[in-house]
């Protein structure tokens, strides 16, 4: 069996500027996380509460496709674009945020102008973390937002929207198995999640194409606190084009 094994009573650490090392112990989420993690289910149950409470003008459930994009970080000691391996000893190159997204969510619209929506982006396939180290990685980002709609035409709604949410970097271990010839590489959750909280915002347009159904082109900002713990930036622009229907009035 080839690739890394995480040693028995011991959980990787991602420390400052994406090093990775091996610690002995459970995992601990840091007070940080535990909070925005809190916020974030406090604000949802909210969100749902007042759905159930206030009828809404018109409900929009959306599914789409995209990429959001982020540089390489560099850790201390490291040639530029490089992190430092703690399991390995030594520089390679560091991960960026890119390649094909999801995202999904729900829009409110409580008045003709005015509402609140919930949105989770992530990306589909794990992608290289620290190669050598055989980590991938999978990122994610959820947000909750007020939605601003100046016009409401018949055909074309722009809109704005702000609030807050999180973003996760999941990091997962590969390993590679050969048995009587056969060979099969698969991934395990590493035991290790980073999260930080992000303030969020967008616009988009709504593109009614027949009834109420639309497609909703959309460009978003993501300010993750932190993020350049693991990455180079701590923003991270994000293009995406979904497919939806509007249930109600628009």
């Amino acid at each position: 069996m080839r690739g890394f094994v995480q040693p028995v009573n011991r959980v990787l650490a991602l420390t400052a500027r994406g090093r990775c090392e091996i610690k002995s112990g459970a995992q601990k989420e840091s007070f940080l996380s535990k909070i925005t993690i809190g916020t974030i289910l406090l604000l949802s149950t909210l969100l749902m509460g007042t759905v159930s409470s206030v009828r809404a003008q018109g409900v929009s459930p959306y599914f789409g496709l995209g990429s959001a994009t982020d540089s390489a970080g560099t850790s201390a000691g490291c040639p530029s674009k490089n992190l430092f391996d703690d399991i390995t000893g030594f520089c390679e190159p560091g991960p960026t945020i890119g390649g094909v997204f999801g995202v999904f969510g729900v829009d409110f619209m409580l008045k003709a102008h005015l509402g609140f929506n919930g949105e989770y982006a992530f990306r589909f396939a794990q992608a290289p973390y620290l190669p050598a180290a055989g980590l991938n990685y999978r990122p994610g980002f959820y947000d909750f937002n007020v939605i601003y709609q100046p016009l409401s035409g018949k055909r074309i709604v722009p809109l704005v929207e702000g609030g807050i949410g999180g973003a996760r970097i999941a990091l997962y271990q590969t390993q590679t198995v050969s048995l009587t010839g056969i060979t099969s590489t698969f991934s395990i959750p590493a035991g290790l999640n980073a999260n930080h909280f992000q303030v969020h915002g967008a616009v988009g347009v709504k593109l009614y194409v027949k009834g109420n159904i639309f497609i909703k082109p959309q460009f978003d900002i993501h300010y993750v606190t932190h993020l350049t713990d693991q990455f180079g930036r701590d923003w991270v622009p994000q293009y995406t084009v979904a497919v939806g229907y509007t249930f109600g009035e628009r």
